[in-house]
């Protein structure tokens, strides 16, 4: 079960997009540079003293040394301390879920070093200290963010912040910059109760489908700009490594995926708050949507030994693809913090045989799915959208699920 009746404060973000001059530009990329030559440089002290001492190093040495650092490198004296004590905060937690990883019995991943374009965020933990937000040195009308070494960047603060600004990141995006203000204590939107309940399939004929019949159309953003995508990435195949026509290609293929993203992200916006201005519960599918996505296993030819077969890799390379293009996670994220702030409660259930179990009856049969939008029961000869059917078996397992919990 996944949030709560009532919230009464809660943690939030906000992104707004910046306005910075080419000179302040240039002080940005810098910024981002050195702090991921401090990172470089930290992994790189840790490989080392690991590798010849077996003795591992923590945040804390690390830290201590920053004094030290920015009195021989005088370009990392340019930028907050505490900016780069977060980065090298970064690179603790990247080895805390390394260790994690091989706990776990998992494919570990050992902390990488970043090369340029793999290092575009920078955060500064607390507002005041390095930077400062809503800083005003202009016009009332506008907005202005003061970070230190960079100096007092516009912003395009297209809504309110509500809440104690508690930390501010600056990220960059193709050729765009953000500001990211992370928020405590921003008050709940609790809406009225509606007195109505919902169950949600998620598909990828169609994006979601409500207990109550109705349907959510799938856009298939990746798929629109697969043609555009195509040739771009044709584009920056045929260009030299290192040059300066492939760094424009590179941002022209960035900029594209860039677009999609904030397509599937506006679209799961408005769909969540949909939802939660028209219902009080909403029980939807706990997916794995890693293991849905997974490429199957091979298998073995039984006449010729050591050979394989295709085992319909491409069908399920294509079923994988609308799958994340379909950005179920994303959804489910947002509808999980639109819930928490409306005072929507929120119940995951097993999806297993949802599809193929009769909503009338209950009997549960393979053979109840006849195509992938017709139910039809072989036992009470009950049809319905198969979608729907799935939500409103989803439905009554969450409303059992409430209905336990509160026993």
């Amino acid at each position: 079960m996944r949030g709560r009746p009532r919230a009464v404060a809660v943690r939030r973000s906000c992104k707004f997009l910046m306005r910075p001059t080419r000179h302040q530009v240039i002080a940005l990329t810098a910024c981002l540079d050195d702090h991921r030559a401090l990172y470089n440089a930290a992994l790189e002290e840790r490989r080392e003293a690991y590798k010849r001492t077996k003795i591992s190093i923590r945040y804390g040495d690390q830290s201590a040394q920053l004094k030290e650092i920015r009195a021989c490198i005088p370009d990392q004296a340019r930028w907050s301390f505490s900016s780069q004590q977060a980065t090298l905060r970064r690179l603790d937690k990247a080895f805390r879920a390394f260790f994690d990883r091989v706990k776990a019995a998992r494919t570990p991943g050992y902390p990488r070093f970043k090369g340029r374009g793999w290092f575009d965020t920078v955060e500064w933990p607390k507002d005041g200290d390095g930077c400062r937000w809503d800083s005003q040195p202009g016009p009332p009308a506008a907005t202005f963010v003061r970070l230190q070494g960079v100096g007092h960047v516009r912003v395009h603060q297209h809504r309110p912040v509500q809440g104690r600004v508690k930390t501010i990141s600056v990220k960059r995006e193709g050729s765009r910059w953000y500001v990211v203000l992370s928020c405590d204590d921003v008050p709940a939107e609790t809406l009225p109760a509606t007195g109505a309940v919902a169950g949600i399939d998620m598909g990828v004929a169609s994006f979601l489908t409500t207990s109550d019949g109705a349907q959510v159309g799938n856009p298939r953003h990746l798929a629109a700009s697969a043609d555009r995508l195509a040739a771009a990435q044709r584009n920056l195949a045929r260009k030299k490594r290192g040059s300066k026509r492939r760094r424009k290609a590179v941002a022209r293929v960035a900029a594209l995926h860039g677009k999609v993203r904030r397509q599937r992200l506006d679209g799961a916006h408005k769909a969540a708050l949909a939802l939660v201005q028209d219902y009080d519960v909403i029980a939807h599918e706990d997916l794995r949507i890693a293991n849905m996505t997974k490429a199957p296993a091979p298998k073995p030819d039984p006449d010729q030994s050591g050979a394989f077969l295709p085992n319909r890799a491409a069908a399920k390379a294509g079923l994988n693809k609308s799958i994340l293009d379909a950005g179920w996670g994303v959804f489910l994220t947002i509808l999980a913090h639109k819930a928490e702030s409306a005072g929507r409660e929120l119940i995951a259930v097993n999806p297993a045989n949802t599809s193929r179990t009769c909503a009338r009856c209950g009997h549960y049969a393979k053979e109840n799915r006849v195509t992938q939008a017709e139910f039809r029961c072989t036992a009470c000869r009950y049809e319905a959208h198969a979608d729907v059917n799935a939500a409103i078996n989803i439905l009554r397992a969450g409303l059992a699920l409430r209905d336990a919990a509160a026993a």
